[in-house]
């Protein structure tokens, strides 16, 4: 577990960030994690899940913006940063991941158990 936990606080050092548009969800909808970062989220209830995959969103999305924030996954912290998955509205930091990064998360990503988020 340690080495899984090195990983993803040294990916998510590497990860650039850059500011959203304020109330703006649209990149926060049904996603997979792996099980690792999962476990550090609040659990929610079938019927949470339910309502937020109805409505293409994530559970964690509460009516001031993400709730988990600080705690979000790889895959929600990469949105806008690469070529790959760019944020509909054009925002994206001053320099993109770099590409070698980003193949390695991928490679993070198929090494690990993914659920829904």
């Amino acid at each position: 577990m340690l080495a899984i936990s090195q990983k993803i606080k040294f990916y998510r050092k590497r990860i650039p960030s850059f500011e959203c548009i304020p109330g703006c969800h649209d990149c926060c909808g049904p996603v997979t994690t792996s099980s690792f970062e999962m476990s550090f989220l609040p659990v929610k209830t079938d019927e949470e899940h339910d309502a937020a995959l109805n409505n293409l969103s994530c559970p964690h999305l509460a009516s001031e913006g993400c709730s988990v924030y600080e705690d979000r996954p790889l895959i929600c912290r990469m949105f806008g940063t690469t070529p790959k998955l760019l944020c509909p509205h054009g925002k994206r930091p001053e320099e993109m991941i770099d590409p070698l990064i980003e193949a390695e998360i991928h490679e993070f990503f198929l090494s690990t158990r993914q659920v829904l988020v």
